[in-house]
């Protein structure tokens, strides 16, 4: 006879209108986010962890001598390293499940190894309640991050959005699999998980992933782009714990800050909010770990772990900047996050231009829409980018152009091969 699992128990509470009065009180806030801080120096060691926990292999992040002879002059962190510094919170809403739905990041200036990135939060409010077939009803949370460097440059900003739920709802609701090696089988409304590879599929996703390269030193130049052209495909998968670790020891998003032992426990008894009790090892585990913990998961209303829409969001930037090279600059990368990517899942990072320009800073830009696809054909982040791109009739590379570290001096190696 097989054994069922007791599963998790998470707070279970539905919006009422104490809840939305009380929310919209703090709207405007400036938050305290200093728990949920990972990196504030981009130190080489910090700037490596974070490009191997997004699997990104480009030397211009983690090679000193490389990076030194681009266009930047000195190594400096992938764009979406402010990620692994601060990403987000949990904020408001006690009871209610949370699933983070987009982002919108904006980067105006590199972050260089040495830099201290320095980040702010507002609470901007929320939309909703509002009636959903997945939950109950819901709100969703508007919220946006700020970082500076050292010198007070900005550096970047992200808007973001969280979807808030009536975790009750949605566990009555909760569509099982139609297969599971972890033992939620027996529904047959979901996808099967984990995905059943063959050695051979493996193998050939394996090989299409240590065949991908990044452009690197050899410019894109902004007239061979045309719209309908296809950036070059970045393949991830199949997902595993250890990536979903990887992202987090690189500074992920756990929030607030992973701690374990008496350290968790106090952090627990002040914020009951922040964890759950496991029941096949009645440990304390934060909410976050729905990313690894299947228990955690589950509670969350999802049969089976998966991926973190932050982590899917450094995968498109990921992809921009190895389609792009050293010599162009990511401006904007927007994304929703739609279906969860479980574990075992493989999702492939596709791109098109949709049109070039000359913006309204000067630069020569392409406007890119991206999609993240499964195996299952199903878009799992559609987005939107704006890279700019060298010109061979203008002005110094989009990348020299902000190249501003004083070890490098004013003087970039501003020019193209």
């Amino acid at each position: 006879m097989a054994v069922t699992e007791p599963e998790a128990v998470m707070p279970q509470a539905v919006i009422t209108d104490e809840m939305t009065a009380s929310m919209t009180a703090k709207a405007g806030a400036v938050l305290r986010i200093d728990h949920s801080v990972n990196n504030e120096l981009a130190s080489r060691i910090a700037v490596t962890k974070f490009a191997g926990g997004i699997g990104d292999i480009n030397p211009l992040w983690t090679d000193q001598d490389y990076a030194c002879h681009s266009p930047y002059g000195a190594p400096l962190a992938p764009p979406s390293f402010i990620i692994g510094c601060f990403s987000g919170i949990q904020f408001g809403w006690p009871g209610l499940g949370s699933f983070h739905s987009q982002s919108h990041l904006t980067f105006e200036r590199p972050v260089y190894w040495g830099d201290v990135v320095n980040a702010t939060c507002v609470y901007e409010g929320f939309d909703g309640p509002s009636p959903s077939s997945f939950a109950g009803r819901t709100v969703t949370d508007k919220f946006r991050n700020t970082y500076v460097n050292q010198r007070g440059e900005q550096i970047a900003t992200i808007s973001w959005q969280v979807i808030n739920f009536e975790r009750g709802q949605a566990l009555a609701r909760r569509p099982g699999t139609s297969a599971s090696a972890a033992g939620n089988g027996g529904a047959s409304s979901g996808p099967v998980l984990p995905h059943p590879w063959t050695e051979d599929e493996v193998a050939e996703i394996e090989a299409r992933v240590l065949a991908e390269r990044p452009r690197g030193a050899e410019p894109r130049y902004w007239e061979d782009v045309r719209a309908g052209d296809a950036l070059d495909l970045v393949t991830k998968g199949p997902i595993g714990m250890t990536d979903e670790i990887a992202f987090v020891a690189g500074g992920g998003t756990p929030i607030p800050r992973l701690k374990a032992h008496a350290a968790a426990l106090h952090d627990y008894q002040t914020h009951p909010a922040w964890a759950f009790r496991d029941p096949v090892t009645s440990a304390r585990e934060p909410i976050y770990s729905v990313h690894y913990n299947l228990q955690a998961a589950r509670a969350m209303s999802v049969p089976f772990q998966y991926d973190v829409g932050f982590q899917r969001q450094c995968w498109q930037i990921h992809q921009l900047t190895h389609w792009a090279g050293d010599h162009a600059w990511i401006k904007e990368a927007q994304a929703q996050y739609r279906k969860f990517v479980y574990h075992s899942d493989v999702v492939e990072l596709r791109g098109t231009v949709t049109g070039t320009r000359i913006d309204d800073d000067g630069d020569h830009v392409a406007d890119i829409r991206t999609e993240a696809v499964n195996q299952r054909g199903e878009v799992v982040m559609p987005g939107q980018a704006l890279v700019a791109l060298p010109s061979r009739d203008g002005p110094p590379s989009p990348a020299a152009r902000r190249a501003r570290h004083p070890q490098a001096g004013d003087q970039q190696a501003s020019h193209l091969p």
